[in-house]
């Protein structure tokens, strides 16, 4: 059977003993195709995604695509498309696992993008930080409750007919993770390689901060009508990510302020201490910038570049003399084709970030006042063959700098913990409570954690006998130890002064979320946890 006929095999099929009857098919990609569908049941249109890969031969897959499905079911926002049901059912011998979904009348963001590009060369800076702003209040409401999308671009992000932003797909690329055998059998990629984060690109655990990357990417794109990286092949897209500092957007598109440039460099920070705190704080700054300037039109600079590829190959390939390699040149993506053409490579400036007034949110403490090095260089895979003997000196070094890092920050932990102690801050001063200390924030108790993450955590796909980690980050601490003492877990608590989050917020965790763990022997989880006293 063609690609083609795999994609329109379900038109005129019902699922679900006959509930949902596809009908038009609406979009499709290289994992699912999305059809309108009539629910029999509530009489009503909906819309239906089924995947069409090899992940729906796999028990893993679809055990993890359900849950993932329930969790972001429990979403409820104006921003968010909603979910109303999962399962899977037989199409032509497969397994299909499909998602019932809300219907939108509307089209999706790149559609509009491609739109305002025709007509303005991008999309007006004051349309697109709104637009950004409703996909962050998306996010803010999935980040309270430990799902991080990891999948965010245009083609997951519509507009309705009246202009409301809704954000689809939650909950999937993280399904995808757990397909890893049909993954290295098809030459998947879970994520876009366009929009993701130097850790996902690393293949490190990702958190909040990775969906406020690919936000900026996106951002970065809506308002110069082109993607900050670019490369001739996907590996070297994402290294880029890892290797390349993006140019300033207004080098692109004159008519943006330096409000703008300051914006997007902070969302695309290589180190995700860097980049805002949380969707929330994005939020305000992209609401702030849209009203601090006069709205203009586009003014795009003929033959402006963005990335010329320079450092991928140094990326992909380290070099162990002190050789310059030769520079990839700019080679035009299948996935986003730049309808500007590839002029001569302008070097991208380097730059930090701008210190303006009203813009310096503060980086989380509970990563450490001074936060640890974030080390970004790759990991080159071992090779029986070609260079691998040249790389070697590289990956020891790499796996003796990884080794100290982990046993410093172990250290680090366990000294500053107390040995179990609960609230031991040597840095506190005990003669002063916390209403006297000038710019304290108090706890924010709307922030919990469900016991039953604690008692019931998510099954490990990769190990059947193993749970994973749960996500207690920004979480209130009481919420936390209650969660922790109906599982009978020990912990450690360092207190940390920082006043973004406000007293009693857990601001990191040792493990992190989603590792791996026994759930009968368990480790002791170290935290952080903020005083809501200034750093």
């Amino acid at each position: 059977m063609s690609q083609d006929a795999a994609h329109g095999r379900y038109a005129g099929r019902a699922l679900a003993g006959g509930r949902y009857q596809l009908r038009d098919l609406l979009g499709e990609g290289g994992m699912a195709s999305v059809h309108l569908a009539y629910d029999a049941v509530l009489d009503r249109q909906v819309a239906v995604k089924t995947l069409h890969t090899d992940l729906g031969r796999e028990q893993a897959f679809r055990e993890r695509f359900r849950r993932e499905a329930q969790a972001v079911a429990k979403l409820t926002h104006t921003n968010i498309v909603s979910v109303f049901d999962t399962g899977e059912d037989d199409v032509d011998g497969m397994t299909t696992p499909y998602i019932v979904m809300e219907y939108i009348e509307g089209r999706p963001l790149g559609s509009v993008l491609d739109e305002d590009v025709r007509q303005y060369g991008a999309m007006p800076a004051d349309k697109a930080l709104k637009i950004t702003a409703d996909v962050l209040a998306a996010l803010e409401i999935s980040h309270e409750m430990g799902l991080v999308h990891r999948d965010i671009k245009p083609g997951n992000v519509m507009m309705t007919k009246r202009g409301v932003v809704k954000v689809m797909d939650f909950g999937i690329a993280r399904a995808m993770q757990s397909g890893v055998t049909s993954m290295t059998q098809t030459g998947m990629v879970v994520g876009t390689p366009q929009y993701l984060s130097p850790e996902q690109a690393l293949g490190r655990g990702v958190d909040a901060r990775s969906d406020l990357y690919s936000v900026g990417i996106m951002l970065f794109q809506l308002v110069t009508g082109r993607l900050p990286f670019e490369a001739d092949s996907p590996l070297a897209i994402a290294y880029a990510h890892v290797q390349e500092e993006p140019v300033a957007p207004s080098s692109v598109n004159r008519a943006l302020p330096p409000a703008v440039d300051a914006l997007v460099a902070r969302a695309l920070r290589k180190n995700p201490n860097e980049r805002f705190v949380s969707a929330e704080a994005m939020r305000d700054e992209c609401l702030r910038v849209a009203s601090s300037f006069q709205a203009a039109a586009p003014n795009i600079v003929p033959g402006a570049q963005t990335s010329s590829g320079a450092g991928v190959g140094s990326a992909v390939f380290p070099p162990v003399d002190q050789s310059t390699p030769a520079p990839i040149g700019p080679v035009q993506t299948p996935y986003q084709p730049n309808p500007y053409g590839t002029p001569a490579p302008t070097p991208a400036p380097s730059y930090g970030y701008p210190q303006q007034s009203g813009y310096q949110t503060p980086a989380p403490a509970g990563y450490g006042t001074t936060p640890p090095p974030y080390n970004i260089t790759p990991q080159p895979a071992s090779s029986g063959s070609g260079g691998g003997g040249r790389n070697k000196p590289v990956i020891i070094g790499s796996i003796v700098v990884s080794v100290l890092a982990v046993g410093g920050l172990i250290a680090a932990l366990t000294l500053n913990g107390g040995g179990g102690t609960d609230d031991d801050n040597p840095s506190a001063d005990p003669s002063k409570s916390a209403s006297e200390v000038a710019g304290h924030r108090g706890p924010d108790k709307t922030k919990v954690i469900e016991t039953e993450k604690c008692t019931e955590p998510v099954e490990s796909y990769n190990d059947p006998d193993m749970v994973e980690m749960p996500n207690f980050a920004y979480k209130n601490w009481d919420s936390v130890l209650s969660c922790l003492k109906a599982a009978g877990w020990e912990y450690d608590r360092k207190l940390v002064d920082e006043n973004t989050f406000g007293e009693d917020t857990v601001m990191s965790q040792f493990p992190a979320e989603g590792t791996d763990i026994d759930p009968e022997n368990p480790p002791k989880i170290q935290f952080n946890v903020s005083t809501g006293n200034p750093a």
